[in-house]
């Protein structure tokens, strides 16, 4: 008999981690005819996470939302009405429910989980069907849980566009040891391109190199790392993908690194705004492509997974493991920045 409550955590206000919210005995709503209620294992978790209790996220959340978008569990019951799940089946998460193939629209951009739908830091629920992908069988609940968006985000990064989509020889800048970039780095060796990542630390290029990374440059002792990673290039002609995740502060030596015709993907700002922003001009100038990626979709996704086991690809997950009920640790952690790769949190 499938269960009546669960365990969960809310977003209640903009006050910062302190908004958190745990409820021990929340009731899980009744099936609909379509809907699939999962039993989460693990989920992980990701900047967006952090800056909602902040008020500091773009997009729209809804009041008492649960957080987070990713997660991973068994499939506990289902709807009369479903036909692409049983019970016992291992599933994901899609980050935005609608976003099921081709572009965004303005509808499914509404859709995501943890802001506008309710997420996985919880022990049960229930989601439609067509908002959930089986979980790739060469992966555990854990290394699952860390797709949804940091590996689709990635993975949209360099196929998104598929007039320039990522080939065999292309060289691909990532910045950082985030989840992201940490993704666009294994994807981008299992088809056989060039990989320059930057990083602030020694111990973390130990650890990029150990993936596979083919020049490491420490953006803290050389500002200018956008024109080095150029000359790293074949012919010195740039940089084909750049998964730009800092946003404001380090596009300036992107477009100092990409190639003519090269990609550049905007996926965050994590290294935080600031006045002396690039211009338009700036793209003219490096004559490229610059595009926003609103993680991806279930066509993407599912394509992924098929690379991630035909590939044995094996997300990098900190050795951190937080509990559920220790979700306001987690938040702190991940945002002093002590993990590397993905943060998980246990909920089983």
């Amino acid at each position: 008999m499938a269960p009546s409550t669960t365990g969960q955590w809310t977003v209640e206000g903009t006050s910062g981690f302190d908004s958190l919210r745990f409820n021990k005995d929340a009731p899980i709503p009744s099936l609909g005819e379509r809907d699939v209620l999962v039993h989460f294992h693990y989920a992980s978790l990701n900047y967006r996470d952090l800056i909602i209790p902040k008020g500091q996220y773009p997009f729209g959340t809804k009041p008492s939302v649960v957080p987070g978008s990713d997660g991973a569990g068994t499939v506990e019951a289902v709807g009369s009405g479903v036909t692409r799940f049983k019970k016992g089946d291992k599933v994901l998460t899609l980050f935005n429910q609608g976003h099921l193939a081709g572009s965004l629209t303005p509808a499914n951009v509404a859709t995501g989980v943890g802001g506008m739908v309710d997420g996985t830091l919880r022990q049960y629920g229930a989601y439609d069907e067509q908002g959930l992908v089986a979980m790739p069988e060469t992966l555990d609940f854990q290394q699952g849980s860390t797709l949804t968006c940091a590996a689709v985000t990635a993975w949209n990064a360099l196929y998104g566009l598929e007039s320039s989509s990522l080939k065999p020889g292309d060289t691909v800048l990532t910045q950082g040891t985030g989840g992201v970039s940490i993704f666009g780095l294994q994807f981008a060796k299992a088809a056989g391109a060039r990989v320059i990542a930057t990083t602030s630390s020694d111990a973390k290029a130990e650890i990029l190199k150990k993936l596979g990374a083919d020049h490491i440059i420490n953006y803290k002792t050389d500002e200018n790392w956008g024109e080095t990673a150029k000359k790293l290039t074949p012919g010195g002609l740039g940089v084909d993908h750049i998964i730009e995740v800092g946003g404001p502060k380090t596009i300036k030596q992107s477009f100092n690194a990409v190639k003519i015709d090269g990609v550049i993907t905007v996926i965050g700002f994590l290294a935080g705004q600031t006045k002396d922003e690039p211009s338009f001009l700036e793209v003219l100038q490096a004559t490229c492509v610059v595009r926003g990626a609103l993680v991806g979709s279930r066509d993407q996704f599912e394509k992924m997974n098929k690379a991630i086991d035909a590939n044995g690809i094996k997300p990098v997950v900190d050795k951190k493991v937080f509990g559920l009920e220790e979700l306001k640790e987690a938040y702190q952690y991940m945002w002093d920045q002590k993990h590397f790769g993905k943060l998980t949190v246990k909920i089983d």
